[in-house]
């Protein structure tokens, strides 16, 4: 009976340990804000932003949640309210954002490369032209039957970018994208580059989602055009107008955005992906911006990514004066 007695006390013991351990978890958890972020893809699919998270929410009562899409789609959850900041890499579209009034305090935190990627046997023979070169060779070998182009499709600022090399190369996308060779995929970056790859077709990627693919053997294809002004690309934070949506997170949103442009933030950035890629997938842009340290590529931001000279204009700021010393 004793024994019995000590093993009912033991279980009851046990019990009020777990019960107090819950309760105490419950309360933790229900006290942490939660931040909304709709990003774009290529941050997301890369891993970046799980080393972001796993810092910050140490650091922070807020649990960050994010929304891989698009940057057309992030632009869209923002305007109804669906998220409380947007990571987004399309300058023209982000310049509506703030125009419309839906989208504050911009920031820029990043930077990167667009590439165009493909077969190893270069069928247009594109390797190390200009990219407007490399797209009018593959529009004529794509006429001609001997190569394909594989397109995201998908309103992203990928896509976007891709429209807008087309146009500067003299071409009309909407004409192109009705032609055989001119394959429209309609997803994100991943799946873009694994249809290319199946195609034996050119795309052009992001380096950060180029290089995880590749180097995780899912892809074989090839850089082929890179590190050039045209293909640019650069990545920015929004935060979500409370005026117009009362119920997002703004100040959580600012401070998920402060943590991004701190110097942790940077470090992680710039140092994502060099231990296991050789190379950093995403450069830092704030210090770079701040000190000219590379005067060349500062310059080609601001000429690619300002609004009449600045990443966010007085007009499109909520307070934060900070953000911008």
């Amino acid at each position: 009976m004793r024994k019995t007695f000590f093993i009912w006390v033991s279980f009851l013991i046990l019990a009020v340990i777990a019960s107090v351990a819950g309760t105490t978890y419950y309360l933790r958890a229900s006290i942490r804000e939660r931040v909304i972020i709709s990003t774009t893809s290529s941050l997301y699919d890369t891993g970046l932003l799980n080393a972001v998270e796993t810092r910050f929410e140490a650091k922070y009562p807020i649990d960050l949640n994010f929304i891989s899409v698009g940057t057309g789609i992030a632009i869209q959850h923002a305007k109804r309210g669906d998220a409380d900041i947007i990571l987004v890499h399309s300058p023209t579209d982000e310049l509506g954002f703030l125009t419309g009034g839906t989208g504050v305090n911009r920031k820029i935190f990043a930077y990167n490369f667009f590439t165009i990627v493909g077969p190893e046997a270069d069928p247009a023979q594109i390797r190390n032209a200009t990219p407007l070169q490399a797209l009018s060779k593959i529009v004529d070998s794509g006429r001609n039957g001997t190569a394909k182009w594989v397109s995201r499709g998908d309103n992203s600022g990928t896509h976007a970018k891709e429209k807008s090399l087309w146009t500067d190369a003299g071409f009309n996308w909407n004409t192109l994208a009705k032609e055989s060779w001119y394959i429209n995929v309609g997803s994100v970056m991943g799946e873009t580059l694994k249809k290319a790859d199946y195609f034996s077709a050119y795309t052009l990627a992001d380096m950060g989602t180029y290089l995880k693919y590749y180097n995780d053997g899912l892809i074989s294809l090839k850089v082929l055009v890179e590190q050039q002004k045209d293909l640019l690309n650069v990545y920015s934070a929004i935060a979500v107008n409370q005026t117009l949506h009362p119920r997002v997170n703004f100040d959580g949103a600012i401070t998920f955005m402060k943590f991004l442009i701190s110097d942790e933030g940077q470090q992680i950035i710039e140092q994502y992906g060099k231990g296991e890629y050789g190379q950093s997938l995403f450069y830092p842009a704030v210090r770079l911006l701040k000190e000219n340290t590379d005067s060349t590529i500062a310059q080609w931001i601001r000429e690619y990514a300002f609004f009449n000279g600045s990443e966010c204009p007085s007009e499109y700021r909520k307070g934060y004066p900070e953000l911008y010393g």
